[in-house]
């Protein structure tokens, strides 16, 4: 696929200091079609997303790609921005001394001099210069990084490129540990996180990545969970993420207990943060491990493979109620109870992991988790095994947010995208629209009927006369509440490349009250 290559660069770019914002003005109740009085649906006008650094190996090749659909009624103009968050590092002492030499000789050399300022003046231009810039909404724009300087990113959107902004990165690793195929979508900043499925073990080298979009510091306290309650950490505490900066933090660093399953709860003190954690393995490869949907009584984990070998949820309860867990399948013909594993208890403050072995058993299925009456909140995610023994892959997925309008999955490829969906309740109708591509194509819509307490995977659209890598929307038409999953692969060296990323709302519309209720500004 023919793709801008990434100038690896550093700069950095604020964002406002609101917790994952998005904004929209009050309507106007004539264009909106709403009595006065009443609330519109409207488009939001600007919002922010962060994406974490990629890798720590030189062997990776990563895309990051960004994305709007067309929204009916946004703004006319706009724009959507990806920069590096990595500061520009201070100079060192013989590059001052240079600078001084050449300032002593200056009127000897002032042909060089002339020369080495225009230089300068053009690798700050270069510096400014965005990753990832869309042009218009409805095609997606991609770039490339090799090697273990890819930069984390932080971007804002506005106008009519902000309802709907999604970017994904997803990058390849070719040998060592966590090689194999890694993907996670770009999220909003925040103040709480979930990770259930972590890991201190020493066959793990477990990341969280935290990503700091604003001007001035976040203090975040890093918790960890093990099976006999919380993990004594050492510097977990109060950790500093500089402004407008990325910080990877290694879990084992954190304590000296070596733990299989571990929940990392993070918690920002001041400020605001995104945050993932990369899980990497010596044998089975790796991908990142999205946040948890928060904690809930009833919980659904969308799109494990049809071909999973090994499937191992990971779930928790804060607080000090045990709870017993009801435990169901959707799959293609309904809800289904699976043999020897219908409640899975758990104790209060304690992670608990259950080997859930081949559940799919070649069928699309997802998980349905239901505490008694809903009463107590847990958080839950499944670490999936693909491949025979010695040639297996990883990947993890979450407990995930029902798509309540619109959600977006990135970076698709017309052989190696699985689209899974799921209505757990009831039945519902989506549409699904594949966009053109990042190099040309025809966008394509589909729409599909989702019987109630099912999971399809569905042959998603392509679209027509495909350059490059694609887009695919998954729109609720009725019913639901709908969850979805997308999954990536590709065989490498008889080994089967594999991640999965769940589908959250786009949270591109917003009901606004009408101005004379003196709301003129919603964010979130």
């Amino acid at each position: 696929m023919n793709r801008t290559t990434l100038s690896l660069i550093a700069g950095a770019t604020a964002l406002a200091a609101v917790t994952g914002f998005a904004a929209v003005s009050a309507p106007d109740p004539e264009a909106a079609g709403q009595r006065t009085g009443a609330a519109a649906t409207l488009p939001v006008e600007r919002t922010g997303l962060l994406c974490p650094r990629p890798s720590t190996s030189d062997l990776a090749e990563t895309t990051y790609t960004s994305f709007t659909p067309v929204t009916e009624g946004a703004d006319g103009k706009g724009t959507a921005v990806l920069r590096s968050a990595a500061q520009q590092s201070a100079p060192d002492e013989n590059e001052n001394e240079n600078e001084n030499e050449d300032a002593e000789g200056e009127d000897e050399k002032d042909g060089e001099t002339t020369e080495k300022g225009d230089k300068d003046a053009a690798k700050d231009d270069k510096a400014d210069r965005p990753v990832l810039q869309l042009k218009e909404p409805g095609k997606p724009v991609s770039a490339e990084a090799d090697g273990a300087d890819a930069p984390a990113l932080v971007g804002t959107a506005d106008g009519r490129f902000a309802s709907g902004w999604t970017a994904q990165q997803t990058t390849e690793v070719a040998a060592g540990t966590g090689r194999g195929l890694q993907g996670v979508a770009c999220s909003a900043a925040d103040t709480q996180f979930w990770f259930p499925g972590a890991s201190t073990d020493d066959s793990r080298t477990d990341y969280i990545h935290l990503t700091n979009p604003d001007d001035s510091a976040a203090v975040v306290d890093i918790e960890l969970y093990g099976k006999d309650g919380e993990l004594e950490t050492t510097v977990g505490e109060g950790i500093t993420v500089k402004p407008r900066s990325a910080e990877p933090v290694l879990l084992s660093t954190l304590t000296a207990e070596k733990q299989t399953d571990v929940t990392v709860h993070v918690v920002v003190r001041s400020g605001r943060v995104g945050a993932a954690v990369q899980a990497l393995d010596d044998e089975t490869g790796g991908d990142w491990l999205p946040a948890s949907a928060d904690p809930s009584g009833r919980l659904v984990l969308p799109g494990i493979p049809k071909d999973a070998k090994a499937v191992r949820l990971v779930a928790f309860t804060p607080g000090d109620a045990d709870v017993d867990l009801k435990v169901r399948l959707a799959a293609p013909s309904g809800l289904i109870t699976p043999a020897g594993n219908e409640t899975l208890h758990l104790k209060g403050g304690m992670t608990a992991a259950f080997d859930l072995g081949e559940l799919t058993r070649g069928e699309a299925g997802s998980l349905v988790l239901t505490a008694p009456d809903g009463s107590v909140p847990v958080v839950a995610a499944v670490r999936v095994l693909r491949g025979e023994e010695g040639k297996q892959e990883s990947a993890f997925i979450p407990s995930a947010r029902p798509i309540e309008t619109r959600a977006t999955a990135l970076d698709n490829t017309a052989k190696g995208t699985t689209l899974s969906v799921t209505a757990p309740e009831g039945g519902a109708e989506i549409k699904v629209t594949a966009s053109a591509g990042t190099e040309g194509g025809t966008p394509q819509t589909k729409t599909y009927s989702i019987k109630p307490g099912t999971t399809q995977d569905i042959e998603a659209p392509v679209p027509a006369g495909l350059k490059g890598g694609y887009a695919l929307t998954v729109e609720t038409r009725s019913g639901g509440p709908v969850y979805a999953s997308r999954t990536l692969a590709s065989t490498e060296g008889g080994v089967p490349y594999f991640t999965v990323q769940p589908l959250p709302d786009d949270r591109g519309m917003v009901a606004v009250p009408d101005a004379s209720e003196d709301l003129s500004v919603l964010q979130r």
